[in-house]
């Protein structure tokens, strides 16, 4: 049984929001972050960072979300969600979905360890007009790579979708413009995809919201 350690609102609903893609049968476990659970001796032990999201399966544990995602893909779906290994397709999918990481969360993520993940005495409130500018240069790139297609490998969703969708929404939520017409169709059809509100109902019921 896949185990699926997390909190709603973070990089936890990537990995459950592919799992509904998926079909997979998995659990829930919240991770209280606010009641300090996260730094819980219990949950270090399975990831050290005391970070969510994490995925348990049969033994294997994984701590980053992309990693997550790439093995559910391989050990349980098909393509189009997740390109064969070795084609061309899963070239430029496993390309958009280092972007996503490198490219298009790394400034959001700046803007939140400035704001509140850090301690205070480590946050430079100076870097947020740097971090803006990068991210709006990666939209930029994005919009490029996206073009006239329905999603960004073409007219198949991927789970590279998932990821670069979810950091967009990311990107809304601390209401970083998003102006390009194809981006903004793009969010629009991502947004009502039902695993993805399936997932979201599953995470707000646990935490109980």
């Amino acid at each position: 049984m896949i185990t699926v350690y997390g909190y709603p609102k973070t990089r936890t609903n990537r990995v459950t929001w592919m799992l509904e893609e998926l079909g997979v049968e998995y659990q829930y476990k919240l991770i209280d972050l606010m009641k300090g659970e996260g730094r819980s001796e219990p949950y270090l032990a399975i990831n050290p960072s005391g970070k969510v999201p994490s995925l348990s399966d049969n033994g294997l544990i994984l701590t980053e979300s992309a990693a997550m995602l790439t093995y559910l893909g391989d050990k349980y779906g098909t393509p189009p969600l997740m390109p064969t290994p070795g084609s061309p397709e899963r070239a430029m999918h496993d390309q958009w979905l280092c972007f996503a990481i490198a490219e298009l969360e790394q400034p959001l993520w700046t803007v939140g360890k400035h704001k509140f993940a850090l301690p205070k005495e480590h946050r430079v409130p100076e870097i947020f007009e740097t971090a803006v500018w990068e991210f709006q240069k990666a939209l930029g790139l994005l919009s490029k790579g996206l073009g006239d297609s329905e999603y960004i490998l073409g007219n198949d969703f991927s789970a590279a979708d998932i990821l670069i969708g979810h950091t967009l929404f990311w990107g809304l939520s601390f209401k970083q413009p998003i102006e390009q017409e194809n981006l903004s169709a793009y969010i629009n059809r991502l947004k009502n995809r039902p695993a993805r509100l399936s997932s979201i109902e599953k995470e707000n019921q646990a935490a109980g919201q």
